[in-house]
């Protein structure tokens, strides 16, 4: 037999097995990821109703049960707090603080002792 003859030969069988390996540990379509977000507040305002200062908020993501804190201020003075108790069902807050003077007023919202968010309405300057 001739050399090129013999070397197709020898190599006809490798040629066909390794035709036929697949990449078996990469998938065509990766799994969809869900994403577990933390708690957070997607939507706050503080706004004054005449007296009053009311502050709204809303928490999205998975969380367990718990209370949403606020703590008021009046510039640097701290002037009241409250908190509420949310869950899956109950998801938004409202809040409100009798505020007579015009201040330049901030509500720090905070869910199981983290800060979460910190709404400012500024009367007068800082």
């Amino acid at each position: 037999m001739s050399r090129p003859a013999l070397l197709c030969l020898l190599a006809l069988p490798l040629g066909l097995s390794l035709g036929s390996c697949r990449y078996n540990f990469v998938p065509l379509l990766p799994p969809v990821i869900a994403p577990n977000l933390p708690v957070r507040i997607t939507e706050a305002a503080l706004k004054r109703d005449g007296n009053d200062l009311i502050v709204t908020a809303r928490l999205d993501g998975r969380f367990e049960p718990g209370f949403l804190s606020v703590n008021w201020f009046d510039s640097s003075r701290a002037i009241g707090s409250d908190s509420v108790y949310l869950d899956a069902e109950q998801r938004t807050a409202t809040f409100r603080l009798e505020a007579i003077d015009d201040g330049a007023y901030r509500a720090v919202l905070s869910f199981g002792g983290a800060v979460l968010r910190q709404v400012e309405l500024y009367e007068v300057q800082p």
